[in-house]
């Protein structure tokens, strides 16, 4: 069951550094340069850096994913806690899903595939690190 758990946390890691590339295209989407031009400057700052603090958080989360997929896996203090963060991140982000408005920019196929594959991602790594975040440390063998 720690094998799969690993694999599922893998994976995870590899969709978290995925996710961006649909973040990366968010600003030209939604064209952020005129859209947030008449907010005062400073507005506009703390908008960059908030995205920008949220983005090197997931790129954490993947690259941490990846690299101690099996440390995660495997039940440790730390290893629950830290998964417990990411089953949060990723649990108040789901419902968020239902909660914008973004119809009105879905406006091909390839958008509305986009948006829907990141829901499936987001439930994927709640469920993921929810389970590695509750796991029983693993027994000495």
């Amino acid at each position: 069951m720690e094998q799969i758990l690993e694999h599922l946390i893998f994976a995870a890691g590899i969709g978290q550094l995925l996710v961006l590339v649909a973040a990366a295209l968010v600003p030209f989407r939604l064209d952020w340069r005129s859209e947030l031009r008449p907010l005062r400057r400073l507005h506009r700052q703390m908008y960059m850096v908030y995205g920008a603090y949220i983005a090197l958080a997931i790129v954490a989360f993947g690259l941490i994913s990846l690299l101690n997929a099996e440390t995660l896996a495997g039940g440790g203090r730390l290893a629950r806690c830290v998964c417990g963060y990411i089953a949060v991140f990723w649990g108040v982000r789901l419902p968020l899903q239902a909660v914008f408005d973004v119809k009105e920019h879905l406006t091909t196929w390839w958008l509305r595939a986009g948006y829907h594959t990141l829901t499936v991602l987001f439930a994927f790594f709640t469920v993921t690190f929810a389970w590695a975040a509750v796991l029983p440390p693993a027994s000495p063998a």
